[in-house]
């Protein structure tokens, strides 16, 4: 296969590329994080992983020429990802608010929204604004969990998932616009949609990490646990020693 001509579609199909790598590296370090709970460690690694399919496809679909036939086919798969990666998303947010034994009974009920979405987009012709209003929805309800998360100091690294998922909602609203610049080469909304998206990628991986706290406290992971205001249980090498004072 060949490039295609459009200057636009190669720098959109290059920055899908570099997201798709930089999902991988973040995934990665998620998963080499010392401590956390391993289920919420493994739901992050699908949102990344998700992505990074989503991107290497959405790389493919726009940089190289092929038939109609096979660009529609890929889209398919790729929808049908980002509906199921939006939904784990979610998750995740009701995962670090109210714990992991409600998170586990959202995990079908995502899934089955991000089959809704699927199919949503095949009745309108895979017209990427339902994907647009899916996400925002999505996001915006996950970003007022965590603000409200990092406003009661309830997770450490919330203010940073936060914001990221702010650049999130900024980078689907250039998405949705029809909004180009030329910074040595020139980007469409989709090429720009992807460069805000890899800092919120970033700022995600990082707050993310930020909130992988050892043992116990990810352990109250029902509704009476601390993500609902109980409070966490410490481990004994958490506690400060006597002769040492408490450790700032």
């Amino acid at each position: 296969m060949t490039l295609v001509a459009s200057p636009t579609e190669i720098t959109t199909s290059a920055t899908d590329l570099v997201l798709a790598i930089e999902c991988v590296v973040v995934l990665a370090g998620l998963r080499r994080t010392p401590a956390g709970d391993s289920w919420r460690i493994g739901l992050w690694s699908w949102v990344f992983g998700l992505l990074a399919f989503v991107s290497f496809l959405g790389a493919a679909a726009h940089g190289l020429e092929m038939s109609d036939a096979l660009r529609a086919a890929i889209w398919r798969p790729l929808y049908l990802s980002l509906g199921l990666l939006v939904g784990l998303f979610l998750v995740g947010a009701f995962y670090d608010w109210q714990g992991r034994v409600v998170a586990v009974r959202l995990v079908p009920w995502s899934i089955g929204l991000g089959i809704m979405f699927y199919g949503l987009t095949e009745v309108f012709d895979g017209q990427f604004i339902i994907f647009i209003i899916y996400e925002a929805a999505a996001m915006t309800s996950a970003w007022v969990i965590y603000s409200f998360l990092a406003a009661t100091h309830r997770l450490p690294g919330a203010g940073v998932v936060a914001a990221a998922i702010f650049l999130n909602l900024v980078a689907a609203g250039i998405q949705a616009s029809s909004m180009s610049l030329t910074i040595l080469v020139p980007f469409d909304h989709n090429g720009l949609f992807h460069v805000v998206q890899m800092v919120g990628v970033a700022s995600l991986g990082l707050g993310l990490r930020m909130g992988m706290e050892p043992d116990t406290r990810r352990e109250a992971s029902g509704p009476g646990g601390p993500a609902n205001g109980g409070q966490p249980i410490r481990s004994e090498t958490n506690r400060p020693s006597s002769a040492a004072g408490p450790r700032r």
